[in-house]
């Protein structure tokens, strides 16, 4: 590529984060492209399991520059569904995506960057990563013990249970996936067990609103990174919502799942579990009782007209607990033919080569997505600002902000970047 050739910026991914700053990048008449590995919003097509949907409702599943006009705003689209999405807002937008083009190399030389693909290697002044801060799954050091019995895959590789072995199935994780894909599995009539753990979690809706309205409306969504990490810069996962409606430690058990503690490890090759299972039940249930709460205190404050608390049944509902807690797993004995890991994910960011970005996890160096080394931004990271990053909802305030330094970096900023946030 010439002098000429040179861009702006390079967006690297072209999921909700990439295709937002291609927005804003966009708007302000930069020059740059965005490089997909695969297609549009290849991660939701590839990474989620064939029951999913989002937990944002639709009227908070909104890019830049777009508003939410459909019949169902507090309704919730299917991975699919938001894939197409982003591909017609590519499209309306005649946003500079390149499909197909993996990057496998960032490098900085002579005041540029050089993003090396097996096509080509492109130059910029500035470089956006978008290529997702949990697109990689993580399974804890023991897990490689159990290497042989079970088929083993992560909740990025389920789809559903026809596609696994007969048998009983090992869920290990409660968050959002685990929990999920356990609901999943046993409708669909297999014998589920579920290791649970210290994880909060929300009912669905509350007081005729959907949680993610009051969430934003009582401004939890907007406590900034430092109320809410640790000094060890360990953030606590987000709290269990169910994508349609509540789920509970306890209405999975009143349903059929076997719940377990956490899990430990193994030992003689059988997975052990903690006695913690009453412990975590309880955990998740003071966090809904304490942010309902909140939220009562915020309609009594605010003066509004909101109906009245009612229990759901998901959370009412007794827990059908083992007579005495299962401390291990014989997998044979329990006919157990699949475990599905549910321990987390983080990004693959090993593509990056320019000194004091990375950690030594491999992770981004950053200050609300602003790296140390001038002219990289992480865009979409979790919890990089506020507990809104990592969502839709943060992007566009995300893109405004990085373009407005990409453009401070270049030439005097000339084009005003619209205001046009539709999570008013």
């Amino acid at each position: 590529m010439s002098e000429m050739g040179v861009l702006d910026a390079v967006v690297v991914g072209a999921g909700w984060a990439g295709l937002g700053v291609s927005y804003m990048l966009a708007q302000s008449d930069m020059r740059h492209c965005v490089l997909e590995r695969g297609r549009i919003g290849e991660t939701w097509r590839t990474q989620r399991w064939d029951s999913f949907h989002f937990n944002l409702p639709n009227m908070y599943s909104v890019m830049p520059g777009d508003r939410y006009d459909g019949p169902n705003p507090e309704g919730f689209m299917t991975h699919i569904e938001f894939a197409t999405l982003l591909e017609d807002y590519a499209r309306r937008y005649q946003l500079p995506v390149r499909n197909g083009i993996s990057v496998t190399k960032l490098k900085s030389s002579d005041g540029l960057f050089h993003i090396v693909t097996p096509q080509q290697t492109w130059r910029a002044k500035n470089v956006v990563v978008a290529s997702g801060s949990l697109n990689r799954p993580r399974r804890p050091v023991s897990a490689f013990a159990l290497k042989d019995g079970p088929v083993q895959l992560d909740a990025s590789d389920y789809r559903n249970a026809d596609d696994l072995p007969a048998g009983a199935i090992l869920v290990i994780g409660s968050a959002q996936s685990g929990s999920q894909i356990a609901e999943d599995l046993i409708l669909a009539g297999r014998e589920t067990y579920l290791a649970t753990g210290h994880i909060g979690r929300l009912p669905r809706c509350y007081r005729g609103r959907d949680i993610v309205v009051w969430m934003v409306k009582t401004g939890l969504v907007d406590a900034p990174r430092k109320d809410f990490v640790d000094p060890s810069g360990r953030v606590a996962g987000r709290p269990l919502i169910g994508a349609l409606h509540t789920i509970s430690l306890q209405s999975l058990s009143a349903q059929g799942v076997v719940l377990l503690g956490r899990f430990l490890g193994v030992e003689n090759g059988q997975p052990v579990f903690a006695d913690d299972l009453v412990g975590n039940i309880r955990f998740g249930d003071e966090i809904s009782a304490q942010f309902k709460n909140r939220i009562d205190e915020f309609i009594e404050r605010s003066g509004l007209n909101a109906p009245a608390p009612v229990e759901e049944e998901a959370e009412a509902v007794a827990p059908l607990l083992p007579q005495r807690p299962i401390l291990s797993l014989d997998l044979v004995e329990r006919n157990i033919s699949a475990i599905v890991w549910c321990t987390g994910f983080q990004g693959d960011f090993s593509w990056i080569d320019v000194p004091g970005v990375l950690d030594k996890r491999g992770q981004p160096v950053h200050e609300d997505g602003v790296a140390p080394i001038p002219g990289i931004y992480f865009a979409g990271l979790d919890f990089a600002s506020t507990r809104r990053s990592g969502t839709v909802m943060a992007i566009e305030d995300e893109a405004r902000r990085f373009v407005g330094q990409i453009l401070a970096r270049t030439d005097p900023p000339t084009v005003h970047i619209p205001a046009n946030s539709p999570y008013e």
